[in-house]
């Protein structure tokens, strides 16, 4: 079954009077979602207490629950001690996720900086079997890490370089933002077979049982010549991408991902007509 959430708290939330995250639980399952991502974007500063009193709310009401790991990751910074400091942000969002109930904690890879693009993947990638290994030795190998597909042409994460990243271990599995692909390649998903030709690229390379349930970020985003500028809604008509023809080639192809919307302000209504629109398929 493919679920539909939002990522973080959207507007109407907060208009209804809700302010905690354990409201969210209720708000979510009472629009009739089925997910939520709880975002440590700006660091991990929950207790241990918050977070199992969070994992508490959405157990009660069969939400799932996903993290996304701290912005400022990047496993490609030259410097090393930066770089460790990236090992310990995935690793405490990690252990987060796992008293929350989760089971998913999406990340951002690296940025390119002043490298040549594939020394800055190469490192990258190193420093992920560096990760992998630090995530067995902290026994959270039952969670999956999900590096996640960047929309600015000078981050690290195209879909190819994610895919390569989730060869190194079941521990990784792609976190693939539609928006972020569409913003760095200048609107390039339009059709059923846009979206096909990315979703069997994986399937040959991963292989379909791992890229049944992979991670989706929805959202119709703004984009400049260097990529991604902002993220927008689904009321925006200048940019894209569309969710249906997404739709199509999900239900077409057997897949059932993890569906996150992160619409600016209206994430959870976003969701619930991404539901909708897959539903009347």
């Amino acid at each position: 079954m493919i679920l539909f959430g939002p990522s973080g708290n959207s507007e109407s939330f907060y208009a209804a009077g809700y302010s905690h995250t354990e409201q969210s639980a209720k708000f979510v399952k009472d629009m009739g979602l089925d997910c939520f991502e709880y975002s440590f974007g700006r660091g991990v500063r929950m207790t241990e207490a918050k977070a199992i009193s969070i994992g508490d709310a959405f157990r009660e009401q069969g939400v799932e629950i996903s993290v996304h790991a701290p912005y400022y990751i990047n496993f490609a910074n030259p410097d090393g001690e930066s770089a460790q400091k990236s090992y310990g942000y995935v690793l405490d969002s990690g252990k987060m996720l796992r008293l929350m109930g989760g089971k998913r904690c999406v990340f951002h890879p690296a940025a390119q900086g002043k490298m040549e693009r594939e020394e800055a993947v190469s490192l990258t990638e190193e420093r992920l079997k560096i990760l992998r290994d630090y995530i067995y030795l902290n026994n959270l190998e039952d969670l999956y890490f999900c590096p996640e597909t960047m929309g600015k042409i000078a981050q690290i994460g195209t879909l190819e370089e994610v895919v390569r990243f989730c060869k190194i271990d079941k521990v990784y599995l792609p976190a693939v933002d539609f928006g972020h692909i569409n913003a760095r390649e200048q609107g390039s998903l339009k059709t059923v077979s846009d979206y096909k030709e990315r979703l069997e690229y994986m399937i040959a390379e991963l292989g379909y049982e791992r890229v049944k349930h992979f991670h989706v970020h929805f959202s119709k985003i703004q984009y400049s010549a260097k990529g991604e500028v902002r993220h927008l809604t689904f009321a925006d008509t200048e940019y894209g991408p569309e969710f249906a023809p997404l739709a199509a080639a999900l239900k077409e192809l057997k897949l059932e991902p993890y569906i996150v919307s992160e619409s600016a302000g209206t994430q959870a209504e976003d969701a619930l007509e991404m539901k909708r629109v897959y539903g009347a398929l």
